[in-house]
């Protein structure tokens, strides 16, 4: 309990240049443990229904009831069930409009599957910039409190006659807190950008793959309903 009374002691006591720089850094960890836990919960979520929607198919399902089941679905598709949507609707289209060869049918597909692609990639890396800034920047602010701090204290320390530990250590003490809190808002927004950023190209990844996949079987169908 001492030791708590203490810092807060060291906390308001801290010179006013000090103590914004701490309520700044408190300040980004608490949008920094934001970000993460919203992102944690997006991504579950988005790797989850693009389980479910590749399950469903590879099933080998009609592809005209997984297209009306991811159009009923609540809030809209995301994930892959987003990127079948946009070329299955492409593809139907074109069919209908008629005049165009298979491959051109395909290719406009390609077309709408990389705009939704795109963004849902943008919907899941939204905010990560804001944490990859968070993890670098902390540690420099965290880094001119101190040095702000240490200054302070060194020029308290022309007026007094002399020098002994009792004097030096508080103000000291007050800088060193700034940096010590740089630390605990950058180590987190680090991790969780690594970590989240690393998801967010294995999704990628998969949805490439599946775009693919998904434009060779349209070609197929296209080229069946053309008859060339």
């Amino acid at each position: 309990m001492t030791a708590d009374m203490s810092i807060i002691s060291l906390l308001f006591q801290a010179s006013i240049p000090v103590q914004l720089v701490m309520l700044l850094l408190v300040a980004a960890s608490v949008v920094s443990w934001s970000i993460i836990f919203t992102k944690r919960r997006l991504l579950r979520r988005t790797t989850e229904a693009s389980d479910e929607f590749e399950a469903a198919f590879w099933s080998g399902g009609d592809l005209n009831t997984l297209y009306r089941s991811a159009t009923r679905a609540s809030g809209g598709s995301i994930g892959m069930a987003s990127i079948f949507e946009a070329g299955f609707r492409e593809f139907n289209r074109a069919l209908q409009a008629g005049g165009g060869s298979a491959d051109k049918i395909v290719e406009e597909c390609r077309r709408a599957m990389r705009v939704a692609q795109m963004r849902e990639v943008d919907r899941v890396e939204q905010s990560l910039a804001t944490l990859a800034t968070i993890g670098s920047t902390s540690p420099y602010v965290g880094l001119f409190g101190t040095v702000w701090g240490i200054m302070g204290a060194f020029m308290g320390l022309a007026n007094v006659q002399s020098a002994t530990l009792a004097v030096v250590a508080p103000p000291i003490a007050e800088a060193l807190i700034a940096t010590a809190m740089g630390l605990f808002a950058a180590i987190p927004a680090v991790i969780g950008y690594n970590r989240y950023a690393d998801k967010v190209v294995r999704l990628e990844y998969r949805y490439d793959g599946f775009s693919e996949e998904f434009s060779s079987i349209l070609q197929r169908h296209a080229r069946a309903k053309l008859g060339s």
